[in-house]
Order: C-alpha cells, then sequence, then structure tokens
C-alpha cells in the first residue's frame, strides 16, 4: 500500500459536505464537483530528502489546481467550481502497467539525462484506483473525480473515463469498475507544465465527451461539428474550431496566427440562437499565442445557458461535468 500524506485542500467557495447530485438533479445553477487530488511527489534521497518538485524547480501542484479551478470557473461562467475534497501527497512513484516502479534516484538520473525512462510508460490505473479507495468514493458520493498530478514520464492519460458504459475520453475506457453506478474521469496533469497544459487536458476530454453526445446526429444537426469547423477543415466557414486549431490556423498548436480570416466564433455566445454575420479574426482574439488564453477563449464560447432541445442541454457544461448524462 502506498503511504500518503492527507489533508483538506479547501477553495474559497467550500460548502462543506454534499452529494454528488444524482443525474437528474443536474441544472443550471452553480455546481461543485468533487476532487480526490493525488499527488505524486516522491522524495530523492540523493538530493538530501527533498521532493522532487524542488529538486527540479516544478510548478507547486497547489498553486496550480487553484488556478485551474479559477480558470474552468470563469470558463463556464461560474457554473461549475470544483472542490478538492480530500488532498494527497504521494511519496511514491507510481506502478507502470507491466509492474515496474521507478527508484528516486533513477528517475532523477534519467531526467537529467534525457534517456533511460521505463517502458511501456502507462501507469497501473487499477492498482491507483485500489490503492486509494476511489471506487468505494464513487460509488457513495464522495467524490465525483479523480486528478493524478505528477511528473514527465508518470504514465498517464490526459484524461481517461471509467464507470459504466464508459467511452473514449482521450484515452480507452478504463473496464471492470461498473459497480461504482456512474461513469467518472480520471484526469492526468504534471507538474513540470503550467496552466495551459491543464486546459488543453480538459479541452481534449470535452472533446470526446461532446463528441460521444453528438454521435447521433447528423449534418445541421451535429452542432459540435459545426462548433469545431476552422479555416482550414471549413475553408471560409470557420466557426470557434477545436483545442488544436483556432479558426484560422494552419497546424496543430497554431494558436499565435496573425492571418485573419471569416469566422462565425461570435455566434455562439447567443446559443441556443445562432446568428450573425461572420466576423474577420486572428490570435488577437485569443491571446497573441498563449496556450491557457486561447483555451480559456475556447471554452468561453460554450453553450450555456439554460433548457434543452432535441433532447440536448442547451448547456453542454453538464456534459463535461458529469458524463452520465447521454
Amino acid at each position: 500500500m502506498v503511504r500518503a500524506i492527507r489533508s483538506l485542500f479547501t477553495p474559497r467557495s467550500s460548502r462543506g459536505n454534499r452529494s454528488q447530485p444524482e443525474l437528474s438533479e443536474v441544472n443550471d445553477e452553480r455546481i461543485y464537483p468533487r476532487v480526490l487530488l493525488i499527488i505524486y511527489n516522491p522524495t530523492i534521497p540523493a538530493q538530501r530528502g527533498r521532493r522532487l518538485v524542488d529538486v527540479l524547480g516544478w510548478n507547486k501542484p497547489d498553486d496550480l489546481v487553484r488556478q485551474y479551478i479559477e480558470d474552468i470557473d470563469f470558463a463556464s461562467y461560474g457554473y461549475c467550481r470544483y472542490e478538492i475534497v480530500d488532498r494527497l501527497e504521494v511519496d511514491a512513484f507510481p506502478t507502470k502497467i507491466d509492474g515496474f516502479t521507478y527508484s528516486a534516484n533513477g528517475y532523477h538520473s534519467a531526467w537529467l539525462a534525457r534517456r533511460g525512462f521505463h517502458q511501456p510508460d502507462w501507469a497501473d490505473y487499477d492498482r491507483i484506483l485500489a490503492d486509494f479507495g476511489v471506487a468505494r468514493q464513487v460509488t457513495n458520493s464522495s467524490i465525483d473525480e479523480v486528478w493524478l498530478f505528477a511528473f514527465p514520464y508518470a504514465g498517464f492519460y490526459e484524461s481517461r473515463m471509467a464507470g459504466p458504459g464508459s467511452f473514449w475520453c482521450n484515452a480507452p475506457p478504463l473496464d471492470g469498475y461498473d459497480e461504482v453506478g456512474r461513469r467518472f474521469v480520471i484526469m492526468g496533469f504534471n507538474y513540470e507544465r503550467g496552466v495551459g497544459e491543464m486546459l488543453e487536458s480538459y479541452g481534449h476530454r470535452a472533446e470526446s465527451i461532446m463528441a460521444h453526445t453528438f454521435r447521433n446526429r447528423r449534418g445541421t444537426d451535429n452542432l459540435w461539428d459545426r462548433f469545431t469547423r476552422h479555416d482550414l477543415s471549413h475553408p471560409g466557414r470557420a466557426e470557434v474550431g477545436n483545442v488544436h486549431f483556432a479558426p484560422n490556423s494552419r497546424k496543430d498548436y497554431d494558436w499565435g496566427n496573425m492571418e485573419k480570416v471569416p469566422s462565425l466564433c461570435d455566434s455562439w455566445y447567443g446559443y441556443p440562437e445562432i446568428q450573425g454575420a461572420p466576423r474577420m479574426v486572428n490570435c488577437q482574439e485569443w491571446g497573441n499565442g498563449n496556450t491557457r488564453q486561447h483555451h480559456l477563449w475556447w471554452f468561453r464560447h460554450f453553450p450555456h445557458s439554460a433548457g434543452a432541445e432535441n433532447g440536448v442541454y442547451h448547456n453542454w457544461w453538464r456534459y463535461l461535468v458529469y458524463p452520465g448524462l447521454d
């Protein structure tokens, strides 16, 4: 069993103990999804027992978490305020799918050399969930999802879904958890990177979930397909784009392109009424190449109004947070 230091991480919005809402109770008022935060931050004996984050000068996980929570709150227009209900700091390395575990000094040496990392890289998710009693906590509604924080080559997917009827969520579904009674997402974050990369992970989660939501819709009924149009895929008919492609991008991650293209991105602010003429836009709209600013701009265009039509909620954030709504 992994030993962990448990402490309560309390955001400003903490409302104390409460159960996860049943899916039928999810509405368009402010929601507070509950998160189990697990931080793998091992000590390095050869570095006087200091923690890996401090030895390599990487970002403080708690600072990243606070900023990320604020960003999701802002991006969702105050609808979603994540709460960390349990924070565990683990003095260990996650075990790989083949049973391998890094030694502290061995990982540190590999990082400094930029070689010698173990393959296969993927972590053993079943072992992690068992070590921390995740299935039980989801079942009794103590938590809604899990955030794993670690270092490069920890072996985490950006996001992964488990529970009955799980589907692709930027990673293969994690089978064997039907007994928990609901789907839940396990996020994987890297404290060598920043909040922009955390939002990108959430963006790929959003792409998977919304593609699933509209999977049976065709043509003009597939509003997700329309939302994600960009000029490269639909010349002259860009809308908001996707996580990697802004309306004017010519390649992946081309968020700093100064070329102006016509886009209907503004129309999505008025959803479910999608009206208006296209407007010429470029990267000045979304932060001139800044990863975090582009992703916030993208998320701010997500529909977030009350009501539903043709079996689809007008508030898409419902689906992102509670993937059992389909």
